[in-house]
C-alpha cells in the first residue's frame, strides 16, 4: 500500500471515470457523439405488447400508465449513463424498456443509490428494479424475485496483480465493495469466514463505499487492493481501460439476478409474463449480445421462494 501524491490521484479518478462512462473513440448515432460500445438506440423500438402480460396488469397500475423502474446507473455495462450523461443505457435499462413495452406501459427511470433501492420499493416509491439484485434469502423476505440473467462475482487487482492475490490469499486485505451489495453484505463476510477465519487468519478488510466506480478509482490509485463486484461490470472495466485492472479467475460465484418488486406486489405476475416473454424471443439474445452478456441468458423467469423457517 502507498500514498498518492494528490496529482497522481485526480488522474486515476478522470481515469475511472472515463472508463465507466465507456468514453473513448466515439462514433455517430441517432444525431450526436457517444462512446465506444455505447448503445443508445431504444432496443424496444418495434417490438409488440404482449397481450397476455398487459392483461395481468392491476387496473390502478394501467389506469395511470407508467411503470417506474429504479436503478443505480453507475454499473457498466449493466447500467449506466451514456456519454451525453442523461441517457441511461446498459443491459439493464434495455430489458426494462422491454418489459414496459410488453406490459404497454410508459417506462420512467429513476437514478437511485442502489442501498436505496430496497426500502424504495418496501415503501411503494417503485414498481420494480433491474439492477443485477443477486436472490438472498434475505431478500426474498421483503421482495418478490424473478430470475432474468445469471451473473457471478468475482474480484479485480492492480494490473500484473504484483501482490500475486488470489480469492483464497485475500485476508488482511482491504477489498471495496458497493454500499447495500451482496458482495457486501453476504459474499465479502462468507469468503473471509472460509478462508481467513477459520484458519486463524486476519479477515478481509471490507471497504463499503457508493459505487463500483469509486471502488476501482481507489484500486487504480493504491489506496485499497481490490474491489469484489459483478463480474460482468469487473471485466467490463478491464476492457475499456487496458493495464489498469486484472480480473481474477475463477470467478468466486455464480448466480442468477432478479428483477425485484415488494413482497406481494399485484404488478408481479405481470412482470414474470412479461419477461418470460421477452427470454422466448429473439430479442433476448440480442440484449445480451450487445453488451456482452453472451451465454449468460436463462430460459425460464422462475420466481424465487424463500425457504420456510
Amino acid at each position: 500500500m502507498f500514498t498518492s501524491s494528490r496529482n497522481v490521484l485526480t488522474v486515476a479518478v478522470v481515469a475511472a471515470v472515463l472508463m465507466l462512462s465507456g468514453c473513448g473513440g466515439g462514433s455517430k448515432a441517432q444525431g450526436r457523439e457517444v462512446g465506444a460500445g455505447e448503445h443508445t438506440d431504444d432496443i424496444s423500438s418495434g417490438v409488440e405488447v404482449d397481450a397476455g402480460a398487459a392483461a395481468l396488469v392491476p387496473a390502478d397500475v394501467k389506469e395511470e400508465g407508467v411503470l417506474l423502474v429504479a436503478m443505480d446507473l453507475t454499473s457498466p455495462p449493466s447500467e449506466f449513463l451514456a456519454s451525453d450523461n442523461k441517457t441511461p443505457i446498459g443491459f439493464n435499462p434495455d430489458m426494462a424498456r422491454l418489459i414496459a413495452k410488453k406490459l404497454g406501459l410508459e417506462l420512467k427511470m429513476e437514478n437511485v443509490k442502489f442501498d436505496t433501492i430496497i426500502p424504495g420499493l418496501e415503501g411503494g416509491r417503485y414498481d420494480l428494479t433491474v439492477s443485477s439484485m443477486a436472490v438472498t434469502e434475505d431478500r426474498m423476505k421483503v421482495l418478490d424475485m424473478i430470475d432474468y440473467v445469471s451473473n457471478g462475482s468475482s474480484i479485480a487487482v492492480g494490473d500484473g496483480n504484483p501482490d500475486g492475490l488470489t480469492p483464497d490469499t485475500l485476508c488482511g486485505r482491504s477489498i471495496g465493495v458497493q454500499s447495500g451489495s451482496v458482495q457486501e453484505i453476504e459474499r465479502l463476510p462468507l469468503l473471509s469466514a472460509e478462508t481467513c477465519d477459520a484458519k486463524g487468519k486476519p479477515a478481509i478488510k471490507g471497504v463499503s463505499l457508493p459505487s463500483v466506480q469509486d471502488a476501482l478509482t481507489q484500486v487504480a490509485s493504491g489506496r485499497i487492493d481490490g474491489v469484489f463486484y459483478d463480474t460482468t461490470s469487473l471485466s467490463w472495466a478491464d476492457k475499456q481501460q487496458p493495464g489498469t485492472f486484472e480480473v481474477l479467475t475463477p470467478q468466486v460465484n455464480s448466480n442468477d439476478n432478479a428483477v425485484a418488486l415488494g413482497k406481494g406486489s399485484a404488478l408481479t405476475p405481470a412482470v414474470q409474463a412479461a419477461l418470460q416473454s421477452i427470454i422466448d424471443s429473439p430479442i433476448y439474445a440480442d440484449a445480451l449480445e450487445r453488451w456482452g452478456f453472451d451465454g449468460l441468458g436463462i430460459d425460464e423467469a422462475t420466481m424465487s421462494v424463500a425457504e420456510e423457517e
